[in-house]
């Protein structure tokens, strides 16, 4: 059986899975106390790290209560000039820019966030961190704790350093895990892959935390399933649509309230 990147993926997987097994139990306990309280489980990340947050919501199996916060300005839409990836590389490592975004997204005291970040040394995501942190949000970090070199950010920090709950996806410090031959470096990249996975799981444990609370929420699901429609999916996104704007009118309140002290 050729050990190409199918088999080296399964390990880390399996690896991922047992040394995170308390972290993933705790994160969807707290998750489920933000959604039960009516609240958001927010989901951050930069460059590559925007796609697990895509892949949280929506999407099929997923539910109403997560709410992805994507920046277009840190996501590559072309791979060289305007939108492409040397722009965002140098804006994610960048200070004192993240909270301009992130003061128009409604988060409130009681939600919870999840942060991305393979190497967890970008200002974007520790500088999201910390601004959470202070706004009284549960910071969950999904990071690989291989990435161990000295803090960049001028706080001294970095993602792991922050977060309430770091979730470890084991992989490598060069991220790609199949060496060839002949090759001076290996191939086929592991972070993305895996903090989808870690997300699936953290979804599937907080659903289960919820039911167990005796909440349920709106799940999506495909209109290929018979009696499924696309009208059942218009109505999710209307019950999303319904609980941003009482988040957004939360914070609202919350901005006034300060202004006022």
């Amino acid at each position: 059986m050729s050990d190409f990147y199918l088999h080296r993926l399964i390990k880390l997987i399996e690896t991922a899975g047992s040394a995170n097994d308390a972290a993933l139990t705790e994160a969807a306990k707290r998750f489920s106390e933000s959604l039960a309280k009516g609240g958001l489980i927010h989901l951050f990340g930069s460059g590559h790290s925007v796609l697990p947050t895509q892949e949280a919501f929506p999407r099929y199996g997923s539910f109403v209560g997560f709410n992805p916060l994507t920046d277009p300005r840190v996501m590559w839409h072309n791979v060289l000039g305007a939108g492409g990836v040397r722009e965002l590389l140098w804006l994610e490592r960048t200070e004192n820019y993240i909270d301009k975004f992130l003061d128009h997204q409604p988060l409130n005291a009681g939600d919870s966030i999840i942060i991305y970040s393979h190497s967890g040394t970008n200002s974007a995501g520790i500088e999201t961190a910390l601004y959470a942190k202070a706004r009284g949000l549960f910071v969950v970090a999904v990071t690989s704790k291989a990435n161990d070199k000295p803090a960049k950010h001028s706080s001294g920090k970095r993602l792991k350093d922050v977060a309430d709950i770091v979730i470890d996806t084991n992989s490598p410090v060069e991220d790609a895990i199949v060496p060839i031959e002949g090759w001076s470096r290996p191939v086929s990249g592991s972070s993305t892959v895996l903090a989808m996975i870690l997300t699936h799981e953290l979804i599937a444990r907080t659903a289960d935390a919820l039911s167990k609370k005796g909440v349920e929420l709106p799940v999506f699901a495909s209109p290929t399933i018979e009696g499924v429609t696309l009208h059942d999916t218009d109505v999710i996104y209307g019950i999303y649509r319904e609980k941003m704007l009482e988040a957004q009118q939360k914070h609202l309140s919350t901005f006034q309230e300060k202004m006022k002290g």
